[in-house]
């Protein structure tokens, strides 16, 4: 359809149109965690892990079929020892043999892509969602989300925290109480607040 000009200005169909506070949070803009839309999915994924949370070790198969409703994406052979948290969910892919340890947590408002053979000790932490540093955009109740990524073949030990728009390759080990705030490559050992590289795997 060809554009309209009124003023100088063109107008049609494909004029901007204003993104949903959802949208805004997996484009990384400021978003309201109170909207509508998001305070629906967060009232969902509490329902289903209030489910999850309240299963026993004997009914392996009722966990597997919460957690393919909860994620976006969840392969066989995953393990998540209850209690688990997260925020949505829907922003969560997970590949084959995930171990997750008691207590850990998701603040998924972001994707939070999760590769194969991953093991996480007790109550790790991987958090997308951050609050701005301004006051006063603090104050006005915006949030901010980025995207981590953890490769395959990853170790992350028990307490570590994975902060927002991290990602860490393939074969790392992440120490124990680790705060991770940038990026880890491939093939390292890493610990420490901040983490960082200790050594270099063959």
């Amino acid at each position: 359809m060809p554009l309209k000009f009124v003023q100088g200005q063109p107008t049609s169909m494909m004029c901007m149109v204003e993104k949903t506070e959802k949208q805004k949070m997996l484009a990384g803009e400021l978003y309201i965690a109170s909207d509508p839309e998001l305070a629906a999915e967060s009232k969902r994924a509490r329902r289903l892990l209030r489910m999850y949370n309240a299963t026993t070790e004997s009914e392996q198969e009722l966990r597997a079929h919460i957690l393919i409703e909860l994620f976006a994406k969840v392969e066989s052979l995953v393990e998540i020892v209850p209690p688990f948290h997260c925020d949505y969910g829907s922003n969560i892919y997970v590949g084959n043999q995930l171990y997750m340890n008691y207590g850990c947590v998701i603040l998924d408002g972001n994707p939070v892509n999760i590769g194969e053979n991953v093991k996480c000790g007790p109550y790790v932490q991987i958090y997308t969602a951050y609050h701005p540093i301004e006051p006063e955009i603090r104050l006005s109740g915006r949030e901010l989300a980025a995207p981590v990524k953890i490769g395959n073949n990853v170790w992350i030990g028990g307490g570590a925290i994975i902060c927002p728009g991290v990602t860490i390759g393939d074969n790392t080990t992440i120490g124990a109480g680790s705060v991770v705030t940038k990026d880890i490559p491939a093939n390292v050992v890493a610990a420490g607040n901040p983490c960082r590289i200790i050594r270099h795997l063959p």
